[in-house]
């Protein structure tokens, strides 16, 4: 690593689509490792770490409180530069989203596809950020330490390891390098330019737990941004991508996948959301989209006891299922989970509705959510058709929760 760069990690095939993933103030690169194996699959990923942060030097942003967040993203331009990416796509969180909104409103010509993780187009009051940018000169940045858990993430998520980790990369900030990049948060606001990035896809992803940057933050992104998407993520605070990484993590799959270039599994450069392309594109959607509802563990399964009796069938599903139907674009994941799982109901399918009682989960319902929808299908599939659903999800529930399934719950009309 040269001086003028920040500290960064590659991972992923050196031939795959670049993406680079920007972490947000306070954590380091590891904040993105709950979808590092997942993006690495499909793309050349890499990680960075902001000024006096995890390994990058406090230096490489000004200290006398002009530092910007064009400061930010010219370093990502010196990242991208130095590996010979021309153009790429990128994700970020909070600040680390910032970053890419003003890569894509400034720089549109390098950016294949954006999205930014629990971010903002202005965050809030500048004298708050200039404030908290004192406080930490002064005091170091044990002084956020406690105001974290609630912020970055829910009371009862803070005593994981993943958390405790993040709250020790707080610790070793840089008091000089956290502080700038408050400043570079103080001087942000990029409402007015939100227009502009029309020619970039757009996906913004809000916590609906966020106390730092609400769901209404990224709705402002989504909706002046053309053709932009959005995402809400139930019981997740600042963090998303850490305390409920399931989704965070499918949404990014499928937003960066008709971005993806060739390469086995990532050949995703087709436009499969109109079921245009080759079939190598579909089947390469597929297996992306699938993995993310379902899960790596479901997929090599089923890959696993492919035979040729069943190849055919497997191909089928990938390309058409999950490669053409699935990866849509008119309807949400979310959507998407509610219409299967009626039409499982309606047919008795309780195998396949526990497979996809999972992916609900996974593509962002909640518990609460799913029993509506097996409600509604008993007022329109039947009430025997819904009181083996609900035995079925509560099945589903108490393996996930490892209890002994005693509930009687839809065990009996």
């Amino acid at each position: 690593m040269t001086d003028d760069l920040p500290h960064h990690l590659l991972d992923g095939p050196a031939t795959a689509p670049p993406l680079i993933l920007g972490p947000s103030v306070g954590t380091s690169l590891a904040v993105w490792e709950p979808q590092l194996p997942a993006l690495a699959r499909t793309h050349r990923v890499l990680r960075w770490d902001l000024p006096g942060h995890g390994h990058s030097p406090a230096g490489l942003l000004p200290s006398d409180g002009s530092a910007t967040v064009g400061d930010l993203a010219a370093l990502v331009l010196r990242l991208a530069d130095a590996q010979g990416w021309e153009r790429f796509a990128y994700a970020g969180i909070s600040i680390g989203g910032a970053v890419g909104l003003h890569l894509a409103a400034h720089h549109p010509e390098r950016m294949e596809s954006l999205a930014v993780i629990c971010s903002s187009a202005r965050f809030g009051d500048p004298s708050a950020w200039r404030e908290r940018a004192a406080l930490v000169r002064a005091e170091g940045t044990e002084a956020m330490v406690a105001s974290r858990p609630g912020t970055w993430f829910s009371h009862r998520f803070a005593a994981t390891p993943r958390a405790v980790a993040l709250l020790e990369d707080l610790r070793a900030c840089d008091r000089a390098g956290y502080a700038a990049c408050c400043d570079a948060l103080a001087s942000y606001d990029l409402r007015a330019a939100l227009p502009s990035v029309a020619g970039v896809p757009t996906l913004a992803v809000a916590g609906r737990d966020d106390p730092a940057t609400p769901p209404a933050h990224a709705r402002e992104i989504a909706d002046a941004v053309p053709g932009a998407s959005l995402l809400e993520v139930a019981g997740a605070a600042h963090l998303a991508g850490v305390e409920r990484p399931e989704p965070v993590t499918a949404a990014l799959l499928a937003h960066f996948a008709a971005g993806a270039g060739t390469g086995t599994e990532a050949d995703i450069n087709a436009d499969t959301s109109t079921g245009t392309g080759t079939d190598a594109s579909r089947r390469a959607a597929g297996f992306a989209v699938r993995r993310a509802v379902l899960g790596d563990a479901h997929v090599d399964r089923a890959i696993a006891r492919t035979t040729p009796f069943t190849a055919r069938f497997q191909d089928f599903i990938t390309r058409y299922a999950w490669g053409e139907i699935w990866t849509g674009d008119a309807l949400d994941r979310r959507t998407r989970s509610c219409i299967t799982l009626t039409a499982l109901i309606a047919h008795g399918h309780d195998a396949e509705l526990a497979m996809h009682i999972r992916a609900a989960l996974t593509n962002g319902l909640t518990r609460e959510e799913i029993g509506e929808v097996l409600l509604q299908s008993a007022v329109y599939c039947g009430v025997p058709a819904a009181n083996s659903a609900f035995a079925t999800a509560q099945r589903v529930f108490d393996e996930m929760d490892g209890t002994d399934g005693s509930s009687n719950v839809g065990r009996g009309s």
